[in-house]
């Protein structure tokens, strides 16, 4: 077992993507598992707004029903990795990604929860720690439905606005 932290120095979220449409670049965070039998638990998510004026977010955490296609590799200042230095290395960690051959699309299945955090990104912070509780979110595998879920904003949401974000995960 092992904790990894997937950052982000900014995406623009956008003005919202609804459900079971396809999310546009560098507008979300994607964590897919890293095998078809790999779990991953989500233990933190952190976002810090960036927008110069007052901007309301709807961030979801919800399920993909269709995950990112041939993930294009984080870049600088972005990252995906152990959180400590002495963590076991994996072979085939979870996978990280702001966009891909093919983009990422929340569920719109009313059966598969979603989490929401709204928030004013003009100064305002969101964290929430699942650490060891139940409520904290599962990866199972690296396909649809239950192998990767997004960090995106959902309709409504203010255009033009910033986050910088983590999402701190364990994988088992």
């Amino acid at each position: 077992m092992s904790t990894f932290m997937f950052a982000v120095g900014a995406i623009t979220p956008g003005a919202g993507t609804a459900d079971a449409n396809a999310l546009t670049a560098s507008t979300y965070m994607a964590l897919q598992g890293g095998t078809t039998t790999q779990m991953n638990f989500i233990e933190e998510i952190y976002m810090g707004g960036q927008a110069a004026s007052t901007a309301p977010l709807i961030m979801l955490l919800g399920r993909d029903s269709t995950v990112v296609g041939t993930p294009t590799a984080l870049g600088t200042p972005n990252s995906n990795g152990l959180t400590n230095p002495a963590g076991a290395v994996i072979t085939a960690p979870a996978v990280g990604a702001i966009t891909g051959g093919t983009q990422a699309q929340r569920s719109n299945s009313v059966s598969l929860g979603k989490k929401n955090f709204t928030f004013n990104a003009f100064g305002g912070i969101v964290r929430v720690n699942y650490a060891n509780t139940q409520d904290r979110f599962g990866i199972l595998g690296n396909t649809a439905s239950l192998g990767e879920v997004s960090l995106s904003s959902f309709t409504g949401s203010t255009a033009g606005a910033a986050i910088g974000a983590h999402i701190i995960y364990e994988t088992m």
